[in-house]
């Protein structure tokens, strides 16, 4: 029970250490730009999340979050209205994501390998469409999905409460959800039992990439600029934030809430150390060592298990 809670237990004496140690903090200004820092991390997570419940895991989105950020941004450039633009962005992951979950299951290939190669694939595309060079030439009002507000609460906050109630009803009032479960604790059972296993491991991928372009327009949309080589490394923090939130990368596990939990802490690490002036370089020694922990954590909980 108590290691269940550690990571709300954790996120809390984050919030209230960094309110002790930095005045600006607490300050609006902060809060909106961490909440609106994490916003595409989390989004990406929770598309992690159903792929690491169900067994498998995708090194290959950061380079989707960039292929879809571009392809979106040059739908707009070309003179795509920005709501269609961005559900270009959005089908440009989906696509990338499919091809993760067909070849993965098709080809009966290890999904570490299979987006580790996707990885390089989706990079290199993005980069040889673009010649290596941004899209700038982006209308003023698509900045609004990534930096505008209403009421005061910045935009893609309710963007993300309702990707995380449709990732939540999913996983656990559907039963593709339990389905994803069963697979993830133990493929061949599923089978047996008479699951699609195929079925359900192209969708978390497909709808994990569907996600993870989300968060490409939005990266898009905050920079104003499609970037080729955006996402570098996001991968990394994706999985941070399942692992961290109480996620299994042996399957079967994790929940939406572990996963947005995991993710702002996070993002409270990367602003707490912006705020104070600790190197970024150290961030990602910290990100790496937590994923060791919260792994290793894991492993003794399942061993006294078992």
């Amino acid at each position: 029970m108590i290691q269940r809670l550690l990571p709300f237990l954790t996120l809390i004496a984050l919030f209230v250490g960094l309110s002790i140690a930095s005045p600006h903090f607490l300050t609006s200004t902060n809060l909106s730009s961490v909440v609106r820092q994490t916003a595409v991390i989390n989004i990406m997570a929770l598309g992690m999340t159903l792929i690491i419940i169900g067994g498998g895991i995708d090194l290959s989105v950061g380079s989707i979050l960039a292929m879809g950020g571009l392809i979106g941004s040059m739908a707009m450039e070309k003179g795509v209205p920005i709501v269609p633009a961005i559900f270009v962005g959005i089908l440009t992951g989906l696509l990338c994501g499919f091809l993760n979950g067909l070849m993965t299951t098709r080809l009966r290939i290890n999904p570490f390998i299979v987006t580790l190669g996707t990885l390089g694939i989706y990079r290199g595309v993005a980069l040889m469409i673009s010649n290596g060079l941004p899209v700038h030439s982006l209308p003023p009002a698509f900045s609004y999905l990534g930096e505008g507000t209403i009421a005061g609460i910045p935009f893609v906050w309710f963007l993300l409460v309702v990707c995380a109630v449709a990732v939540h009803i999913l996983l656990e009032h559907t039963k593709h959800g339990r389905f994803v479960f069963a697979i993830g604790s133990n493929p061949e059972a599923a089978l047996y039992a008479g699951i699609s296993t195929s079925f359900h491991t192209i969708t978390v991928y497909t709808v994990g990439g569907a996600l993870t372009g989300l968060a490409g327009m939005i990266e898009a949309s905050r920079l104003m600029t499609g970037q080729p080589t955006a996402g570098q490394g996001y991968e990394l923090q994706a999985i941070a934030a399942v692992v961290i939130g109480g996620g299994s990368l042996r399957g079967g596990e994790g929940t939406v809430i572990g996963t947005l939990v995991g993710a702002f802490i996070m993002g409270l690490l990367a602003n707490g150390s912006d705020l104070l002036g600790i190197s970024p370089y150290l961030q990602q020694a910290i990100i790496g060592a937590v994923i060791i922990l919260a792994v290793a954590v894991d492993e003794l909980r399942k061993r006294r298990l078992g």
